[in-house]
């Protein structure tokens, strides 16, 4: 499955996959309790392709922070104990020596955690890569020589 398909919606827990496209908006089934619902168009929903997480060298697509954690886990979940909050951004460090600490919170952190345990236990561990990167760096190189004129 791809991870476009898996969607995050503002003021819900858990993931959910994209069904159908409905009347007023979208068809969505939770990852966990496989339950469907529909989500209106006023709702702020977003795929996991586009969230991405500021770096000191600009922004990290979420697919690739997660084969980051993917590959550190060995394909695991990630245990529990690290709730505590210099746990979360000692291992997130350990993950991301170069994640922005002004800019991503610990909250933040807690979602990708609790995001990539449920792909996990869903058994969605293809964390495709995209080439795509490469074109938002290029468009970043554009903004900052626009700042230096």
């Amino acid at each position: 499955m791809d991870l476009k398909d898996i969607l995050t919606i503002s003021g819900y827990k858990g993931l959910f996959k994209y069904i159908s496209q409905g009347r007023n908006g979208i068809i969505v089934e939770g990852l966990e309790d496989k339950k469907r619902m529909n989500v209106f168009s006023n709702y702020k929903v977003s795929s996991l392709k586009d969230i991405a997480i500021f770096t000191d060298e600009g922004e990290l697509i979420l697919p690739k922070v997660f084969k980051l954690i993917y590959d550190k886990e060995n394909g695991l979940q990630i245990s529990s104990d690290k709730l505590d909050e210099k746990k979360i951004k000692a291992y997130f460090e350990q993950i991301l020596p170069n994640y922005d600490k002004e800019k991503v919170y610990v909250s933040h952190i807690k979602k990708i955690l609790t995001w990539y345990n449920i792909l996990i236990n869903c058994g969605i561990t293809e964390f495709e890569e995209e080439e795509k990167n490469s074109d938002n760096s290029s468009g970043e190189e554009v903004r900052k020589e626009d700042n230096k004129k």
